[in-house]
């Protein structure tokens, strides 16, 4: 019997996150995504030349309001970034490291600018593994801070988040300027995503520079709407629509552990079973659901889940059978 394949015209780009000593920068290692010319793991289809990566976060301010299972596994190291994020490279593994700059926020410590750029640099002496700089969702604090911290990581070619339809011009000028690839964010809104990825690229910005953030959800909290937009995504990049070829990061660790599922106490639900594996299997599940739909980054919490999530992408990524 003939077997039937899919033919597509078009691929995803390829983007490569952090610079060696060669390439002017620190990193001992970088990590490079997208490439790919058929849907998720369908290898018997097209290529898939790269893994997707694997990002553990690290918060520029104590995360009070994380669970204790989610604490545990840092629980020396939640007052310094440098030492969490060098933890999360030697203990765990990452593949790379996302720094939340939380701390900018009015709402959550209104620290100054400067402090982010301070914080960025420490992490960057901390690590050898490439980073990726998050923004802390306040406009006005980003677009002081964020330019900062480009020019502090310079030469390194960081993965800087976020910029979207109604704020992306400072950011798409500083990452220009200090040779960073940048995240473009849309609300779950394939419209908007193209849309936001032609306002950067008339900024200057080659499409092979820039990664999307889809705005994903949860297991159980609009999952399946996250994963048709993805799909439309990747579809649309397959068929040669170059505005949509870049590849995505999905925000897993973030949007996890704030489900009553992932955090709530086994004495509140005893049903359920223990928190200490039911939140590291929620965010190990939708992980894998959003690779299946296109992901070729996620940021992930718990090192129980990017353990799972590896082994997930170990089988998958096998010889295709």
């Amino acid at each position: 019997m003939e077997e039937i394949k899919e033919k597509w015209t078009g691929a995803v780009n390829t983007v490569t996150v952090g610079a060696t000593e060669k390439e002017g920068g620190t990193r001992k290692s970088t990590v490079t995504i997208g490439g790919e010319t058929t849907l998720p793991f369908l290898h018997f289809e097209g290529s898939i030349p790269y893994r997707p990566a694997l990002a553990l976060d690290v918060l520029d301010n104590l995360p009070e309001e994380w669970p204790e299972v989610l604490k545990e596994p840092y629980r020396d190291v939640l007052d310094n970034p440098a030492q969490w994020a060098a933890l999360c490279e030697e203990k765990y593994g990452a593949d790379m490291i996302c720094l939340r700059l939380k701390s900018l926020h009015p709402d959550w410590g209104d620290t100054a600018p400067e402090r982010a750029a301070e914080t960025v640099q420490a992490v960057l002496e901390a690590t050898t593994i490439p980073l990726i700089i998050w923004g802390c969702d306040d406009p006005e604090k980003d677009n002081l801070a964020l330019p900062l911290c480009a020019q502090a990581a310079a030469g390194e070619n960081c993965l800087i988040g976020f910029a979207t339809e109604d704020n992306y011009k400072t950011l798409a000028v500083a990452c220009l300027a200090d040779h960073h690839k940048i995240v473009a964010q849309s609300p779950i809104d394939i419209n908007i995503a193209k849309q936001v990825n032609i306002l950067i690229s008339e900024m200057g910005y080659k499409p092979e520079d820039i990664v999307i953030d889809p705005n994903t959800g949860a297991l159980g909290y609009g999952i399946e709407y996250t994963y048709s937009i993805m799909e439309r995504i990747r579809l649309a990049a397959l068929d040669g629509d170059r505005m949509m070829a870049m590849p995505i990061i999905c925000d897993v660790g973030f949007d996890s552990w704030r489900t009553k599922e992932a955090k709530a106490l086994k004495e509140q639900f005893p049903g359920w079973g223990d928190e200490g594996v039911r939140g590291p299997l929620w965010e190990a599940m939708t992980a894998v659901l959003l690779l299946q739909a296109g992901g070729d980054i996620v940021n992930l919490r718990h090192p129980m889940a990017l353990e799972k999530v590896r082994k997930q992408i170990d089988a998958l990524m096998g010889n295709g059978e």
